[in-house]
Parts: structure tokens; sequence; C-alpha cells
């Protein structure tokens, strides 16, 4: 299947693609902030308390248990919290960094390198080591650089943000998976007035054996019938305190997240780094 493209090849910088099934949100969960992560209460570390703005009276109970036993499964709220770097090759060949409490996002291709940092909306862009931010390119690709992060990061941690502000959680019903035969647990994702992309819709299954997401479903639209695409989202692994899945094929595609990690620490010198990073 094509998926189709949010942003065209950026003239004079090469293919900077960024797919569609932009993420809509960000939260007080996760959003680019500056100081220390957010200190969980006590109850809230078996399950994830909602984020200011979330759609609680829109979203019903079951659908946000659901939600609750996703976080349990893939580490956990406070884990999610005390994770700090986030690296992972995205499905362009792009490369990030992304330090959740700082707001810093080092993204590099090819020669290209862009240090920018999420709450401040700065940052310097670089070609070969040169700087190149005063030039037209270097404007084009930092003026991007905030959906990148929204985009490339929600193809990542998804599941971390079925509780965002501004997000309606509902349980749609049982359901299979795209083998046809393995049960699911459905939600539907929609969106109110947040992020790139409000008016998407995502159905998100649930493995009720192993309380994890394994596959999704993007709509461009809520009132789509037919998802644009429908992706795997398996081959979990333990990176740091959180397990993480890397597979987003469609079954025959052979899509997939590569280079992942998770680190309490950030590497001296890598987040301002004008030319490529060795990747973690």
């Amino acid at each position: 299947m094509n998926i189709p493209f949010l942003m065209r090849h950026l003239a004079g910088l090469g293919p900077v693609l960024v797919l569609s099934g932009l993420a809509a949100c960000t939260s007080a969960t996760d959003k680019p902030a500056t100081g220390s992560a957010a200190t969980p209460r006590a109850d809230s570390i078996s399950s994830y308390p909602p984020a200011e703005g979330f759609d609680m009276a829109g979203s019903d109970a079951r659908a946000q248990a659901l939600a609750d036993q996703v976080m349990r499964q893939m580490g956990g709220y406070q884990a999610w919290q005390q994770a700090r770097l986030l690296g992972w090759d995205f499905l362009d060949n792009s490369y990030q960094l992304w330090d959740k409490q700082t707001g810093d996002f080092h993204w590099q291709k090819d020669s290209l390198v862009a240090n920018y940092n999420l709450t401040t909306k700065q940052g310097h862009a670089y070609r070969s080591g040169k700087d190149i931010s005063d030039t037209e390119d270097g404007k084009k690709l930092l003026s991007k650089m905030y959906p990148i992060w929204v985009n490339n990061s929600w193809w990542l941690l998804m599941p971390f943000k079925l509780k965002d502000s501004g997000v309606t959680l509902t349980y749609k019903g049982a359901g299979t998976f795209m083998d046809g035969s393995t049960p699911a647990e459905v939600l539907n994702m929609t969106f109110k007035n947040v992020g790139v992309t409000p008016d998407n819709k995502y159905e998100v299954l649930v493995n009720p054996k192993t309380n994890l997401v394994e596959e999704w479903a993007y709509f461009p639209k809520a009132t789509d019938e037919k998802p644009a695409f429908r992706r795997r989202w398996m081959e979990y692994k333990q990176y740091g305190q959180l397990k993480l899945a890397t597979d987003r094929t469609d079954g025959k595609d052979g899509r997939r997240l590569d280079h992942v990690s998770v680190s309490a620490t950030v590497p001296a010198g890598i987040m301002d780094s004008k030319v490529p990073v060795q990747k973690l």
C-alpha cells in the first residue's frame, strides 16, 4: 500500500519525508518541556493519569482501563516519566534523539543535521558541519522540525499517548487482527482541536492475552469508513525500563524502526553536534 506523504521533498535538502499518521497531540506526560520530569503520584505508578485536557467526558471507562493495562505492560507510568533520552531511526532513513527533560531534539539524515528545541522553537541546521541556519534551505529544514518530531515520535510511542491532552478514547468492541482470527480489543482514538492533524482517527488494537497494542489503523478523517492503512505494532523488546515495538509492516512492505534506544542520561555533546552522531 502506498502511504501518502504529508510533506514534499524540501528543495535542495534531499528527501525529508514525513509519513501520514501524524500524531495529533502532545500532553503533560510527554510534551517538550524544560526542567525535571514530573513525579507521578503514588496511585499512578500502576496506571497512568490522564493528561490535563484529556476528554474524560467523552471517553469511557473500559477504554481507559485498557490504556492503563497497556501502560503497565510497556513498563509503567513511572518508567515512562523517568526515561530521558530516546533515539530511533525513522522510516525515511533519518535518525533522531529526543531529550524528554529539556525538549532538545537532534535530527540527522545523510550530511544534514538539525539541533532544535521543541519548547523555544529555535535551533540550528548544518550541512556537512557547516551552519546553514540563515540560508533558505536551513530555514526550511528548521521549520519542519516540530512536525517531524510530532510525527516520528508518534510512530515510536503512540501507546504512551492514549490519554494525551485533546484525546477522546472509546472502546469500539471486540475485533480481530489482520490475520482475521486473532482476537483483539479495539479502541477508537480521536482528537479535539489539538496538534497538527486533529481530524485524524486511529483504531488501536490491543491483544487481550498480552495487554499490548499489536496493530493500528489510520483514518485521515474521523468520518472515514475505511482506513488509509492498517499496520502491525509488533516485535516488542526491552529498552531500559520500557518495552517498545519496532515492526510497522502491513504484512508486505517490511517497514520497521531501527536503532531504538532509551536512556536515563544524555552523552555530553550529542544533542548539539554539528555533524551526524553515532547511533546509540
